[in-house]
């Protein structure tokens, strides 16, 4: 078994591996059809030249730094210049509308943006313009800014086309401390407005050196190749799919996409994917697809695999080997051939997808974890015995108990500390021995594996892994003249789907206007359904793309405390609503996509 060092810092443990990795490739991007590759050393001057501009233009150590982009190199080294710089680094979502970033760029008090295109710079500079506070915008791709305006706009290129003194920048670096902060991550929080969460250095780097210590003891060490693809903005990309290939010294591709990610796992042949449980069921479908089309005999033999399972019996074992030579050996093709492990993370994996793909002979292994605690916290493992209705045992140096209500709470270097400017949420979730209270509810198994069975808070956490505050959408929902009360619903699906209850006055009249007498005719009238989702709309055109409601029911009557859908002090109880409507909610993503 091999142990990560102990580095004071992210930046370090960077200028570290590209001092031991040299001219081996770094990071990898498609271009013309082809493979390229930017070395360890190249990546190094870049973050040193980058870092020292920064300071140049005015970046003072602890200024908050505002970078919007999509998955590519710059992305890696733009976080790694802004810390080097003594910066904080405040990745944003490209699906951000103008609203979202100025919020982010009003709470975070950020100094200096980077962006990395001309069509995301649109939504963003009018925020940046409002915010009156950003001193330097740096733009990735070739991009026209009408004005300078209160802000100097400099390219990405000229900034680091020169390679900067990598061993002054290094050594400058070693006077951060792990306690520092590293990144402000903005979260949805239960009142709807995203929370920074303050991950430190040594927060990250707790992560990585566990979960490193997890592939080396379960796996071996051995040279890493990883995928990216989900978004870096989210913690769970930033860390695993960044910071942690960064400290296993390895190498990182960047997707080309969702449509091109099947073809970009064959030509890269990752060791170790990072994932969500959305894109499981999209891969799980497109295979069972591909099998079909094979013939009877391959459709059989994956009948044959599910029902086996990965613990075949004695008399199974001729099946075993015959699945393993023809079924198993092509969909580990399919897969690049020499990957290690599959880890799913950001939201509730279903176990029977899982089997799925262990029966394929596939290694999956689902964690746990959020955005306060840097974010994994458990992961499956195969030495502690995989069992994919729970979340594995915690990561090493991580401690977990179950408070009297059945709340999971967790202590580490891995704990956030705190939310950004916002006191009295920190005061909530954490207390003053370090325990972090999660919102979830679970216990710990007899092997020490802990298993999730609820969620304490209201956040709604989509199939892809992103968060989402319902009260806000819904508090949005309720402001249009049309809609009295609403719930929004997309616990670990696609999209989110509303219930409405029409306004009485406005309902009426819409009634009036088109002849329809009957209440129960009008909830089913095709007409009146457009106008709901019309005002719905108007709603969804100043939300993010995760918080768009895509399909929307008619609530029966409205919620109230004497149907026991409100409480007395008038908020909804989801947990009643959902007992009367979860079926016919469910039923509109059976419906036509959106």
């Amino acid at each position: 078994m091999r142990l990560l060092e102990h580095f004071p810092n992210l930046v370090t443990m960077f200028f570290t591996r590209a001092a031991e990795q040299g001219d081996a490739p770094f990071l990898w991007r498609k271009q013309e059809g082809a493979w390229v590759a930017m070395s360890w050393r190249i990546a190094a001057g870049k973050v040193a030249a980058l870092a020292a501009a920064l300071r140049e233009k005015g970046l003072r150590p602890g200024d908050r730094v505002l970078l919007v982009s999509e998955n590519r190199p710059e992305w890696c080294i733009a976080d790694l210049a802004i810390m080097a710089a003594g910066c904080v680094t405040v990745p944003a979502y490209t699906s951000n509308t103008t609203r979202d970033h100025a919020h982010v760029l009003e709470n975070s008090g950020a100094r200096g943006v980077i962006v990395s295109t001309a069509k995301l710079a649109a939504t963003l500079i009018p925020a940046v313009l409002r915010s009156g506070q950003v001193s330097l915008v740096v733009g990735i791709d070739a991009m026209k800014i009408g004005q300078q305006g209160p802000f100097a706009f400099c390219p990405f290129d000229a900034l680091t086309d020169a390679p900067g003194d990598v061993a002054a920048c290094a050594e400058a670096a070693r006077a951060f401390q792990r306690a520092d902060l590293a990144c402000l991550i903005y979260t949805s929080g239960t009142g709807g407005a995203p929370r920074g969460v303050m991950q430190h250095h040594g927060a990250i780097l707790h992560n990585v050196a566990a979960t490193s210590r997890l592939i080396s003891e379960d796996f071996g060490w051995g040279e890493e190749i990883f995928l990216s693809f989900l978004p870096l903005s989210h913690a769970y990309e930033h860390t695993a799919g960044q910071h942690l290939p960064i400290g296993l010294g390895g190498q990182i591709y960047y997707s080309e996409g969702l449509e091109k990610l099947a073809a970009n796992i064959e030509e890269v042949r990752p060791t170790i994917m990072v994932v969500v449980p959305r894109l499981f069921e999209v891969l799980r479908t497109r295979i069972a697809k591909a099998i079909e089309k094979q013939g009877p005999v391959p459709h059989w033999l994956l009948g044959r695999a599910q029902a086996m399972g990965d613990a075949p019996t004695l008399w199974q074992r001729p099946m075993d080997m015959l699945l393993s030579a023809t079924i198993r050996r092509k969909v580990k093709g399919r897969f690049g051939g020499r990957l290690k492990a599959l880890v799913s993370g950001g939201a509730p994996l279903n176990p029977e997808v899982g089997r799925f793909f262990s029966s394929l002979g596939l290694t999956l292994l689902q964690g746990y974890g959020q955005t306060e605690a840097a974010p994994v916290i458990c992961c499956n493992r195969p030495r502690a015995g995989i069992k994919l209705d729970t979340v594995g045992p915690p990561l090493a140096d991580t401690e977990i108990r179950i408070a009297e209500d059945g709340e999971i709470q967790v202590r580490g270097e891995l704990v956030m500390h705190g939310y950004w400017q916002n006191e009295a949420e920190t005061a909530r979730v954490l207390d003053g021995e370090g325990w972090l209270s999660t919102g979830d509810i679970g216990h710990v198994d007899g092997a020490g594996r802990l298993v999730i069975t609820d969620r304490k808070k209201d956040i709604i956490v989509n199939d892809k892994g992103d968060n989402v505050a319902p009260q806000r959408v819904e508090g949005m929902m309720t402001l249009q003249p049309e809609i009295l009360q609403a719930m929004v619903s997309g616990d670990r699906r696609p999209y989110l789907v509303g219930l409405v209850v029409p306004d009485p006055e406005w309902r009426a009249e819409w009634a009036r206007d088109h002849g329809v007498a009957d209440d129960a005719a009008l909830a089913r009238d095709p007409a009146f359904q457009r106008a709901i989702q019309a005002a719905v709309d108007r709603v969804n055109a100043d939300l993010s793309s995760t918080e768009k409601v895509r399909r929307v029911l008619v609530a029966d009557e409205a919620f109230a405390i004497e149907n026991a859908e409100l409480t007395p002090s008038l908020k909804i109880r989801r947990h009643v609503i959902r007992e009367r409507y979860g079926a016919r909610l469910d039923a509109l993503y059976k419906a036509a996509a959106y």
